[in-house]
């Protein structure tokens, strides 16, 4: 495995036309991201159609009504599209309603907390006891193993299983969802192995606002939002709330005490508070914005040249195939870099090459069943995408992904929770 790729950060955006199509941004961004220009047509029929029913592929799945996907082959073309409903016999969905990031968050704590360290507000090698009060005996946690994933802390979730979602009103203190997570079994010893865990990002997002002196919100709105223009982007406050007053309506199917799920009567979960997401899961977004920012973590768009984010990837498990790895907040699958996971409501997955430029963003609006479903999606749509042909004038990159489609096509339906048409 190679190290992680990044391209140099410029100053200022340049006034591309396809990268504010691509972006929903305006000319006024103060960062660009170094990826091949994205070429302004649609991308090949047979190429859509075969995006197209990867995506409601996994809609029937996990249940979900509806769904919103963005894919953007700069060679070739680019199709940003709603498919479904917004609920069991809802209106159809468009491509601007927003909804929740869920673990993309995490990465955008990270992009603040590696920006703080390039700034010489704090030091990656800093024991996370220097910036968060509370912590006795946990001096031998760094903040860089945070957001490596090699603090060896627990879940907060884990512990909290089911608590959000019977209590969807309620404002969670981090301090409190901090204790859940240290109070839960370690999973490693400290920098021996990448375990993922909700309270590595909590820490980090703690420690950036004491810091700084400013809550993560400002923190993620100043430092990641702006700069790449992402104007419907932004880590809400502890009110429960819709992801927005236009947004993608989120569900979750049960589990029945007999067996199955309520496939076609899922919990509706869009009005939930993001503060037991917090740092870790409760940013809200839109398609476009997400593919802008995704293209920005894996081209290192935020951080200056010759950052050592993504220098070091881990393997993410022993189960797990050895092209796919973690560091710095995100995962590296083969050539992609980009975050996957669930909250309430929402599945969630996004990826970018940042040597092709290549970006691939879904959402699907039922976040019941294996939350790896986002990145099986995400990376059946990547090799479809790399296969797309060159637009007249381009030329195609020699795209090596180390899957199948019908690979991840094969996992997506081989965890299904709904019934899946026959193929």
């Amino acid at each position: 495995m190679g190290t992680w790729r990044r391209s140099a950060a410029a100053a200022i955006a340049g006034a591309s036309v396809l990268a504010v199509i691509l972006s929903g941004c305006t000319a006024e961004s103060s960062v660009s991201i170094d990826v091949p220009a994205q070429v302004d047509a649609p991308l090949p029929d047979q190429t859509v159609t075969e995006l197209r029913d990867a995506v409601t592929t996994a809609m029937a799945a996990t249940g979900s009504s509806g769904a919103i996907v963005g894919v953007w082959a700069p060679w070739s073309g680019s199709w940003v599209s709603g498919l479904g409903t917004q609920g069991p016999g809802g209106a159809e969905v468009s491509t601007d309603l927003d909804f929740r990031a869920a673990d993309v968050t995490g990465a955008m704590t990270c992009d603040v907390l590696y920006e703080l360290a390039a700034s010489g507000t704090v030091k990656l090698d800093d024991p996370v006891t220097t910036w968060v009060s509370n912590l006795p005996g946990y001096d031998d946690i760094t903040l860089r193993m945070l957001c490596n994933g090699t603090s060896g802390l627990g879940s907060y979730s884990s512990v909290l299983q089911g608590s959000e979602l019977n209590n969807p009103d309620r404002a969670w203190n981090p301090r409190e969802l901090l204790a859940y997570g240290i109070a839960s079994p370690r999973l490693n010893p400290p920098g021996a192995a990448f375990a993922d865990s909700d309270t590595n990002y909590l820490i980090a997002g703690l420690a950036a606002e004491r810091a700084t002196g400013e809550t993560l919100s400002d923190l993620i709105r100043e430092r990641v939002a702006e700069p790449l223009g992402l104007s419907n982007t932004s880590l809400p406050g502890s009110a429960a709330a819709a992801p927005s007053s236009t947004a993608l309506e989120g569900f979750r199917s049960q589990q029945l005490p007999e067996g199955g799920w309520t496939c076609d009567q899922p919990q509706d979960v869009t009005v939930t508070s993001s503060s037991y997401g917090g740092a870790a899961a409760g940013a809200v977004t839109d398609i476009t914005d997400l593919g802008r920012y995704t293209q920005a973590l894996a081209a290192g768009s935020l951080l200056p040249e010759g950052s050592d984010r993504f220098s070091s990837p881990l393997p993410v498990s022993a189960d797990d195939p050895t092209w796919f790895t973690a560091a710095g907040g995100a995962y590296q699958a083969g050539s992609l870099i980009g975050q996957f996971g669930a909250t309430a409501g929402y599945m969630v997955g996004s990826f970018a090459d940042p040597k092709t430029g290549m970006a691939v963003s879904v959402v699907l609006n039922n976040s019941a069943g294996n939350p790896k479903t986002a990145a099986w999606l995400s990376w059946e749509l990547a090799a479809i995408a790399s296969k797309a042909p060159a637009a007249s004038g381009q030329t195609a990159p020699e795209a090596g992904l180390p899957w199948t489609a019908q690979q991840m096509r094969d996992s997506i339906v081989g965890n299904a929770i709904c019934t899946v048409p026959a193929q």
